[in-house]
């Protein structure tokens, strides 16, 4: 793998903790057993660090370097996982908007549940489409000059972002793992 894809790949590892953390969310969900802040947390991690950090790399700089390198835009890998994103944000507004039910006193209900169970499995299979054809497909094509470009690119989001505020969602991360269940790390 190219060193550019390694880095996604280990944020891979990180949403992947998130995904079970969201399985033991959506099995309590119902039966209220879901504190509002505890979703609201679940959802940043995924609206910030899934999506706007990692997703946020891919369509803006991975996926533009891939058309460079002669991929369609509007066909083929990259419309799938675009529009996979965007399946998974709806999912997570519907996480939302349990979460501010919750806040008010109501029930997330079994819809928040079922938004739950909806986003670990599109997620688990995007990123195994990722990790075993995307990646190797664009490494396949990308020149030394890319992959160094696209790194630099990557830290430069990373930095932009703040290693602060990367920290903290990973310690978020981490706190709702010893709640809601956790696996051990690969």
């Amino acid at each position: 793998m190219g060193a550019a894809t390694d880095i996604l790949q280990a944020e891979h590892r990180n949403i992947e903790r998130m995904l079970i953390v969201l399985e033991g969310l959506g099995r309590k969900l119902p039966g209220g057993g879901v504190p509002a802040p505890d979703l609201e947390d679940a959802v940043r991690f995924v609206r910030e660090y899934a999506d706007k950090l990692h997703h946020g790399k891919e369509e803006a700089i991975l996926f533009a370097e891939m058309e460079k390198a002669g991929f369609p835009h509007d066909a083929g890998p990259i419309a799938v996982m675009l529009a996979e994103h965007e399946e998974g944000r709806a999912y997570v507004r519907e996480l939302a908007a349990a979460a501010e039910r919750l806040k008010s006193g109501g029930e997330a209900g079994g819809a928040a549940a079922f938004a739950a169970a909806r986003y670990v499995g599109l997620l688990r299979e995007h990123i195994q489409k990722e990790d075993t054809c995307l990646y190797p497909m664009a490494n396949e094509r990308f020149t030394l000059e890319q992959q160094r470009r696209l790194e630099a690119a990557f830290l430069d989001v990373d930095a932009k972002t703040g290693f602060r505020a990367i920290g903290e969602l990973l310690a978020l991360l981490k706190r709702l793992e010893g709640v809601y269940g956790a696996t051990p790390a690969r």
